[in-house]
């Protein structure tokens, strides 16, 4: 909540529905007010963290502390020294504590990786019973591996047939076709045969069966080893080995209702690895889990028309490319006149000719250069500046002392570092490369400024005098840590004092820039 007061003294608070909207309107606030020159009021104090935290709360923070000493650190230096509240210093810190973490995981449990065929049932040797034992995770299994099963429910229950006979019929399919018996494909057809409710649950998935379709029509037909397995030499007469056709004949009758453990595992598997849209808090009974997974499959069925259209015009135009032979094509290219060169020495000095004329033309105009002399020209202007160097000498040397100098104490200094260093980690940083006690300070101080700096930032743009006088505390601990930085930066070896300067500058940059920022607002406010 936000709570604004105008000049006549009316109150209006404003309640916003998350925290995004209230920073954008703050800040809109915050920039009407600085362009009108109005200060924030004394008794304004509507944005005062004054929450009082659980018990739970408070024991939480304590553990934190107790297990945390960069944090315990940073509580005392700030909390105790007055620089931050409590629920300041905590505020930022809700995650942690888990304020923000909703009691509910927000990931969805998926499926078991046990298979239905792994759920035995139990078996009365007495009277020869077999009870199978359904709960609603099971139901959700089977209706998200056997779509026929999930439709039949919805079609048949409770309007043809009752819940408890649905599953009857579906046990005893399911119990025919596990079964070890070697002629089990032969009993469940003709059990499927006297039965018509009971030849749904055996036949074999016709949902399935279009889905499989519809996949196999997204392959490439390049890729297609399906169209191609009668290729090879085997398919061909008198090729192979010999079997009774009789035999054959026999299986395919009952192919209909034989089912292997390949497409049960592969069922199952692609099932687990798509997971499920229905929460726990909908494993109520068998019928609610029915709903749910058919209002999660309706989408479904939109996106997959709409990329069944797009992978048919897309296998089309591969078919089309693939129909064309290239070697039948016509040539696509533009006829171009052959380049004839007899000798390419003429081809390069032309080239060469042209582009002096023309750097000669634009640097200095028409007038001719020479550019070659003669032997006596040469001899005598050779002969000219030995004689100048006798009777005048070298006086200006090439490179002055000094600066000799310090290039060979550089480069020694550097030698003897490296052979210093020898045989050391070469991925070590500079932070690395200091001793302890030091390394820990830098750390320590990089923190309380991160600490600071998330603090200042936030408090913008300044609305009420709480989050003036916010400010103004940042303020000064910032400087205070600057002054501290500065100190450590003189106090340290000469020979450490590079690294630790380049260890120091982005954190002072840093301080700079929000106290400069400061300085500004000051100012643009008291104008």
């Amino acid at each position: 909540m936000l709570n604004l007061t105008s000049s006549q003294g009316v109150n209006y608070i404003f309640e916003f529905e998350s925290y995004d909207d209230l920073h954008v309107c703050k800040e809109c606030v915050g920039k009407a007010l600085s362009k009108t020159g109005e200060k924030p009021k004394p008794g304004d104090t509507s944005e005062v963290p004054s929450e009082q935290p659980s018990t739970e709360e408070l024991l939480s923070r304590m553990n934190m502390l107790r297990e945390n000493s960069e944090l315990q650190k940073l509580h005392k230096q700030f909390v105790s020294n007055g620089v931050l509240t409590e629920a300041e210093f905590w505020a930022t810190r809700k995650k942690l504590l888990g304020g923000n973490t909703s009691t509910n995981s927000k990931q969805r449990t998926g499926l078991k990786s046990v298979m239905l065929s792994d759920t035995k049932p139990s078996t009365d040797s007495r009277t020869n019973k077999v009870t199978f034992t359904l709960t609603p995770e099971i139901v959700r299994e089977i209706f998200a591996e056997k779509p026929a099963v999930h439709q039949a429910y919805l079609t048949l229950v409770p309007k043809k047939m009752s819940e408890r006979d649905f599953w009857s019929q579906y046990c005893r399919a399911e119990y025919l076709q596990h079964s070890k018996n070697a002629n089990a494909a032969a009993a469940a057809a003709a059990e499927a045969a006297e039965d018509e409710e009971l030849s749904l649950f055996l036949k074999p998935d016709n949902i399935l069966a279009s889905e499989t379709r519809r996949k196999i029509r997204g392959v490439d037909p390049t890729l297609d080893m399906e169209a191609d397995e009668g290729d090879d030499y085997t398919h061909l007469p008198d090729h192979g080995i010999v079997c009774d056709g009789s035999k054959e004949i026999t299986e395919l009758q009952h192919e209909l209702y034989r089912r292997t453990l390949s497409q049960d595992l592969n069922r199952h598997a692609a099932v687990v690895l798509q997971g499920t849209t229905i929460d726990e808090e909908q494993l109520k009974d068998t019928q609610t889990v029915a709903e749910a997974l058919e209002r999660s499959k309706q989408g479904q069925n939109t996106s997959n028309e709409e990329t069944d259209i797009n992978a048919n015009q897309d296998r089309l135009s591969r078919i089309l490319k693939m129909m064309e032979i290239d070697d039948l094509q016509a040539s696509s290219d533009l006829p171009l006149a052959l380049l004839s060169i007899k000798d390419p020495r003429d081809y390069f000095d032309s080239q060469q000719a042209s582009a002096l004329k023309t750097s000669r033309d634009t640097s200095i105009g028409n007038d001719p250069v020479r550019r070659t002399l003669s032997v006596e020209e040469s001899y005598a202007s050779l002969r000219d500046s030995i004689s100048h160097i006798k009777n005048t000498g070298l006086v200006d040397p090439m490179v002055t002392p000094e600066v000799a100098a310090k290039v060979l104490s550089v480069l020694t200094h550097n030698i003897s570092s490296t052979k210093y260093d020898g045989g050391k980690n070469p991925g070590l940083s500079v932070l690395d490369t200091l001793p302890n006690t030091i390394k820990e300070e830098l750390i320590y101080h990089w923190t309380s400024i991160q600490e600071l700096l998330r603090h200042y930032w936030s408090s913008y743009p300044i609305t009420t005098m709480y989050l003036y006088s916010k400010v103004s505390r940042l303020k000064d601990a910032m400087s205070k840590i600057d002054s501290q930085l500065q100190e450590l930066n003189e106090s340290v070896q000469s020979d450490l004092r590079h690294q630790v300067t380049l260890l120091i500058r982005p954190m002072q940059q840093a301080l700079e820039v929000a106290m400069q920022h400061y300085d500004a607002d000051m100012q643009k406010r008291s104008s």
